[in-house]
């Protein structure tokens, strides 16, 4: 304290006189404050014994918390006089308080030297009666309380102070003397009434024996251990670091866990801040040091609910400019701790009226910045403020706080590559599945496709639907064993093996014996050279054909769960089909069953993945009647009916994907299908084709007249002429003209180029030409020839 401070306050809390001293201490100039209110001055409220002296008009020694102009704190010990003018008023002088300690002389006698000692310990003591009622103390002790022994002398600790946890000191005051044993206590941090910061006490409360043994009192010893519970409060911040932070592979929510515990530990507020590129899960580049830094505020935490000392909102980018503190930080990589009167973080926060504005108004007094590295790279930077906290942070604090955002940092850098590496495989995932469904008249159809829960690899789950010819349309729901990029990758193989294959309009157990030989492949490849398979690469598979024009379903299955059929009267039940064998398994049959389908029945392919739970504690059967409840909504939309299922079935995020495939049946209907049949008779052809016209003609599709005709002619001509008998054409109106040609024979055509002298073979290349797209399908009593034309 400067000899020369001095101020002088009037009764209404006004400056009256301000010295140089005064000023050299706080830095304010007269102007500044003579009259104006003295409580500007003040950083903390002023202590409990001191409002009692100011009451009483009574003159008071005490640590008073002062706050100077650049916003700094500072604790200055001072002593206040009452002063007294004409008009009955009572200003007051504020200077330092000396302390004084009584002089005995040099040659004081023991008894002498031991009051000596015990007025001038540096810890405080105090001396009570056979009542626990203050008898005297030492300086410290009247300091620490704000008080003198005339004031206190007579009165019980808890008359003295009636604040906790003084309560429990006094009632094991009272034990010790009932007892006569001592008493070592250690309280959790309290300010006393002399006091404007909070202290960590340790307390022997020790009895005072006479001659005979008889307790005449006690005494009372204090030791200040602020800064060990400090120490130890901060390995407990750090293990609770440890066992907090980094329990998701979240960026945002790892960076809330480390808010949560600076906050909870040693700050008042904490902002933390990822660099854009982090919080997109891209890589982070070094910060320029000439330029602007990118940032977005990805989690804050205060004592006060609500964050109001936030100027930017969670979410929100803003950018370091080039220099401030906060870009010095990312750029050195390199912690610091700051006051408010620090030249540097002035100009940083004087740039932002809004910064500075709450920096004000909260009171702010002391920052600290963090950088966020990890392997070498900084991630951000944490922002750690105290304005409840009367003491500024230092250098054991940045060390902690270093510490913390070391463990964080590091966790947030694994949740940014595990999101990254979960956005590719993603990626690669919804890129190998079905964009959009086709529309197809046969059906009503809707999805839903779910990769696992965040923490959890993407799967190998798909599903898609095939157009196929006649009308007919392929459902396929499938999911391959294991998680991550392999599973995508082998399920993008086996989708396209199916699609393959249903081109080929193989009946659904054909199709699955096929599908099963190439999962066996995969497997080989992925095993060891000369151990055949490696028994990593296995599939479940459901694939299902429906035929509008039948109103037929032909089903199998690969250890897939069924589907689940709800028709038109509103009955759910769950489809008997024959299990058969995973994929990959190898040599064992799988068997197909057909199905009648009502128009209007609905359809449910689904994987695993929606009916269990994660610890499969929840039996397949609940999860399999909690979907059929689901479905049964008659006439509501297909897409309501998918939230539906996913709110009852699988209201929390699953471990494994989940896909949910709902299609509603149609049927094309007599007026849409037209068949003849036809005698092995070359002659046949011309009124094959009259009768083909006419149907044209009453559909209104004239404009394909000539096409079908030449279609019809040779498909039919090549069938009496190779074939054999039934012979039938099939006329089929749904979104593309249909012509089909069945015969009994198992012969498949081929196209191809005919030479110039050729009489024949350019049938086929006349039929291509003039059709969208041909083929040829198998059936169990021939074959089928057929061409599409696209409607005008």
């Amino acid at each position: 304290m400067p000899e020369d401070f001095a101020v002088v306050v009037d009764d209404r809390g006004a400056v009256l006189v301000w010295s140089a001293g005064a000023g050299r201490l706080l830095g304010y100039g007269p102007e500044e404050v003579v009259g104006r209110p003295a409580a500007r001055l003040l950083a903390a409220e002023l202590p409990s014994a001191l409002r009692h002296h100011l009451a009483a008009g009574e003159p008071w020694t005490s640590d008073l918390a002062l706050r100077t102009r650049d916003g700094d704190r500072v604790t200055a010990h001072l002593r206040g006089t009452p002063l007294a003018d004409s008009d009955g008023r009572t200003p007051w002088v504020v200077t330092p308080a000396a302390v004084r300690y009584p002089a005995g002389p040099t040659d004081a006698a023991p008894a002498e030297l031991w009051d000596l000692t015990l007025a001038q310990l540096p810890l405080p003591v105090a001396v009570y009666d056979r009542e626990a009622r203050f008898v005297a103390c030492n300086q410290v002790m009247s300091r620490a309380m704000g008080l003198t022994q005339e004031e206190m002398r007579g009165r019980t600790l808890w008359e003295i102070y009636p604040s906790p946890p003084l309560d429990e000191i006094d009632r094991l005051q009272r034990q010790v003397l009932r007892t006569g044993e001592t008493v070592f206590r250690e309280e959790q941090p309290f300010r006393a009434s002399g006091e404007v910061r909070d202290h960590a006490w340790s307390v022997y409360i020790s009895p005072l024996k006479d001659r005979a043994g008889e307790v005449q009192g006690l005494s009372a010893l204090v030791i200040d251990i602020t800064e060990q519970y400090w120490a130890r409060r901060r390995l407990a911040v750090l293990n609770d670091a440890g066992l907090r932070i980094g329990r998701s592979l979240d960026v945002t929510r790892t960076a809330e866990e480390l808010a949560e515990v600076a906050v909870e530990g040693f700050s008042d507020y904490v902002t933390v801040d990822l660099l854009e590129s982090v919080a997109q899960g891209q890589e982070p580049q070094p910060a320029p040091p000439d330029k602007p830094v990118v940032f977005r505020r990805t989690a804050q935490r205060s004592v006060i609910p609500g964050c109001p000392e936030s100027v930017v909102a969670v979410g929100d980018t803003d950018v370091y400019p080039p220099g401030s503190p906060p870009a010095q930080a990312l750029i050195t990589g390199q912690g610091a701790h700051y006051r408010m009167g620090d030249p540097q973080l002035r100009d940083w926060l004087t740039a932002s009226p809004a910064r500075a504005e709450s920096m004000r108004r909260y009171k702010i007094h002391s920052l600290m910045l963090v950088p966020l590295r990890a392997r070498g790279i900084t991630l951000g930077v944490m922002h750690l403020l105290r304005h409840r906290t009367a003491d500024p942070f230092g250098q054991d604090d940045l060390v902690l706080a270093e510490e913390i955002a070391a463990r964080a940092a590091l966790s947030i850098d694994n949740a940014r590559r595990y999101t990254r590496e979960r956005h590719t495989a993603l990626t690669l995932q919804r890129s190998l599945l079905p964009e959009r469904l086709p529309e197809v008249p046969a059906l009503d159809l809707a999805y839903r496709y779910l990769p696992a829960g965040a923490g959890e690899e993407i799967g190998g789950d798909w599903f898609d639907v095939i157009a196929l010819s006649g009308g007919r349309v392929a459902l396929v729901v499938g999911d391959v064993v294991g998680h991550g990029v392999h599973a995508s990758a082998t399920m993008g193989r086996l989708r396209t093996a199916v699609r393959t294959l249903a081109d080929v309009d193989f009946t659904p157990d054909e199709l699955l014996t096929r599908l099963d030989d190439l999962v066996l492949r995969l497997d080989r490849e992925r095993g060891s050279e000369g151990e055949g398979t490696s028994g990593e690469v296995g599939a479940t598979c459901l694939y299902a054909v429906y035929d509008p024009v039948t109103g037929r379903c032909d089903l199998a299955r690969a250890g897939h769960p069924p589907p689940v059929l709800v028709t038109p009267d509103d009955t759910a039940r769950i489809l008997d089909l024959p299990a058969g064998p995973p994929l990959g398994l190898g040599g064992l049959p799988f068997e197909s069953v057909r199905i009648d389908l009502a128009e209007g029945s609905l359809l449910a392919f689904f994987t695993d993945g929606l009916i269990e739970t994660p610890d499969r504690d929840r039996d397949i059967d609940v999860g399999l009647e909690l979907l059929s409840e689901a479905l049964r909504r008659p006439g509501a939309d297909l897409e309501e009916i998918c939230d539906e299922v996913l709110r009852k079935v699988r209201p929390d995020p699953s471990a494994d994907d989940i896909v949910l495939l709902l299609a509603r049946t149609a049927t094309l209907g007599a007026d849409r299908v037209r068949s003849w049949q036809i005698p092995a008779d070359p002659a046949a052809v011309a009124g094959v084709r009259r009768a083909a016209s006419e149907q044209l003609a009453a559909w209104g599709l004239s404009e394909l007249d000539f096409a079908t005709e030449l279609i019809v002619s040779e498909l039919v001509t090549n069938a009496i002429r190779y074939g054999s008998l039934p012979i039938q054409l099939r006329l089929i109106r749904a979104d593309v003209l249909i012509c089909e040609v069945s015969d009994g024979s198992n012969t498949a055509p081929h196209l191809r180029r005919a030479r110039s002298f050729d009489e024949g073979g350019r049938g086929l290349l006349l039929v291509a030409q003039v059709s969208e797209r041909w083929g040829c399908r198998q059936s169990s009593v021939g074959k089928t020839i057929w061409a599409e034309q696209l409607l005008p």
